[in-house]
């Protein structure tokens, strides 16, 4: 089979590799869509090296249908859509005891441990078979829209930890994928006003698309005076950093108001620190947040999201590439002048 391989840094080729032989209690997708993720850029880049194996193969934001199944895999069967949520708990520490599998101390993941699904064919391990992380996909749920419910659960989690409520002021900082779709969650829960930070001018034209209230070009603009003149002076509510930038971490702690929430959503590169006023989380009692991937929940959460068109996945994947164009597509999702990035296989 053909598939995209990481051999290193600024290293990713197509090439032939053998189909995944299969194990007892395993299954091989067939990929009709797997989305270009940050993380997969950040990698490509070589500024993310925690589970990263080479050659490998990327990616993990997937769907497609099952076409092979090994002994005992149980209720899947060839010819059934699914989705796969990637992370893979082990369901036994301590973490995935207490509810929080999504920071299991023994995860696995597709497109990290396992090989990935910038390829024609994934082999879904046991692990994740009976672990609970395929789900079927509705018949009329196009595979571009159900490879979004992975960084789409990832903002589930996120907007959790954030605890956006009714009317509440929100400040998303970043407007590609991630930041667009905590804006339609945060519509979704009932946010009374959403303000979009994005120097972007394209990105900034589809939030307002998509819901924001306003819009604001910081590099031009003066993103603290509008958010407290949008705020009664007081600041919002809630901040998320939906984008890896350090500078732009302090700038959060002075947008919220005093008792309000910062999820740092968004990953930083290996070696990145970012400066922080610490009194103005000690005196404003600010409550900080990260977020690490998603639990088993919210993914199957998303995907109903989804169907029922609280997200428009059809707005947000903007460019689609076959695997034989795989460079150029990264290239393209790197450059931001597109949203989502598609691979058809």
């Amino acid at each position: 089979m053909r598939a995209l391989v990481f051999y290193g840094p600024n290293q990713l080729e197509l090439a032939e590799v053998p189909v995944p032989e299969l194990g007892p209690g395993d299954i091989l997708v067939k990929v009709a869509a797997c989305l270009i993720c940050g993380t997969d850029l950040r990698i490509f880049r070589g500024k993310k090296t925690k589970g990263v194996r080479t050659p490998s193969i990327l990616g993990h934001e997937f769907a497609g249908t099952v076409v092979a199944a090994g002994p005992d895999v149980g209720e899947f069967r060839p010819g059934d859509r699914v989705g796969v949520a990637p992370v893979i708990p082990c369901h036994t520490c301590a973490y995935c005891k207490k509810g929080r599998e999504n920071v299991c101390a023994n995860r696995t993941a597709l497109g990290y441990e396992y090989e990935g699904a910038f390829a024609e064919y994934v082999r879904i391990p046991a692990a994740a078979v009976h672990g609970g992380n395929v789900y079927r996909l509705p018949a009329d749920l196009p595979f571009e829209a159900a490879a979004l419910a992975e960084p789409l659960a990832c903002c589930v989690n996120g907007q959790r930890n954030s605890q956006i409520g009714l009317g509440d002021a929100v400040v998303i900082l970043g407007a590609g994928p991630i930041g667009l779709m905590h804006l339609a969650l945060a519509k979704a829960a009932g946010a009374g006003r959403v303000i979009v930070s994005e120097p972007n001018d394209q990105r900034r034209s589809m939030a307002l698309e998509l819901g924001a209230d306003l819009v604001v070009n910081p590099e031009v603009e003066d993103l603290n005076g509008v958010v407290k003149n949008a705020t009664d002076r007081l600041g919002a509510d809630a901040v998320i950093l939906a984008i890896g930038i350090p500078a732009l971490a302090e700038q959060a702690l002075t947008l919220v108001r005093k008792g309000g929430s910062v999820n740092f959503f968004a990953g930083f590169s290996v070696g990145d620190a970012a400066s922080m006023d610490v009194n103005l989380i000690h005196y404003n009692e600010l409550k900080i947040t990260g977020t690490s991937a998603a639990r088993r929940e919210d993914y199957g959460l998303a995907l109903r999201l989804i169907g029922k068109g609280l997200v428009d996945a059809g707005r947000i994947v903007t460019h689609r590439y076959p695997l034989d164009r795989g460079w150029e597509a990264f290239k393209l999702a790197e450059s931001g002048q597109g949203i989502k990035v598609a691979i058809i296989p």
